[in-house]
């Protein structure tokens, strides 16, 4: 689509406004920002675009329509979804060999089970291979209540981070400043960086994981605002 518009601004009730004309989600709800900084963030992107406008970058009105259409109409059922990758947390499955592998997990990945056992109060299943294994029901639960305490901006920043990483730790330990943005993306993909220092990096490789870190960063951002 191509532009349309001059002035952007914002309103004091965290709207958009082009030309005097307030922007909408694609359901046609009026796209409300739950505070100044968010505002001013989506406004920039709407500034920032040029003769035509590209969604690809504007993550934070992506993410801000995502949590007014699809997560603000039933944000308990939103929430349960991603509460479900409690059930095979990431962290909790090693490797068996080799050794440097093995102790690069415990050293990256123990430390953010040991955040979530004590910030929790709940207590994980560690796994060698891949074979399923189920975690503690009271962890599968607890972690469910944390991650439905969060708003609906919140939940849409998460959903991202979580399919991405794979992991509903990650996603709350962010949630809770526990750990950086590029510090989780790289424990999230510990294993594939490990490859790559064994045999080198593979181009397409590459290029597919730099997607996933540009779309996990830009989460982990909104993630902030919200």
């Amino acid at each position: 689509m191509k532009r349309f518009y001059k002035d952007v601004t914002t309103t004091d009730e965290g709207g958009i406004l082009l030309d005097g004309r307030p922007v909408k989600t694609p359901a046609r709800a009026p796209l409300l920002l739950p505070n100044a900084a968010m505002a001013e963030a989506a406004a920039a992107e709407w500034r920032a675009q040029g003769e035509e406008i590209d969604p690809r970058s504007m993550s934070v009105t992506g993410l801000a329509n995502a949590a007014l259409d699809r997560v603000a109409a039933n944000p308990a059922e939103f929430a349960a979804g991603l509460a479900q990758y409690g059930e095979t947390e990431l962290l909790c499955y090693r490797a068996e060999e080799p050794p440097e592998l093995v102790a690069r997990q415990a050293q990256r990945w123990d430390v953010l089970l040991d955040w979530a056992g004590t910030r929790y109060g709940v207590e994980f299943t560690r796994v060698t291979g891949i074979m399923h294994k189920p975690q503690p029901l009271s962890t599968v639960l607890r972690l469910g209540d944390a991650v439905a305490a969060a708003n609906p901006f919140e939940l849409a920043a998460l959903s991202p981070i979580v399919t991405i990483s794979g992991s509903l730790v990650i996603g709350l330990a962010l949630l809770e400043e526990a750990i950086l943005p590029n510090d989780a993306f790289d424990a999230a993909h510990l294993d594939e960086l490990w490859q790559v220092e064994q045999w080198g990096e593979d181009d397409l490789a590459l290029e597919t994981r730099e997607i996933r870190r540009r779309d996990f960063l830009s989460a982990c951002r909104f993630l902030e605002l919200a």
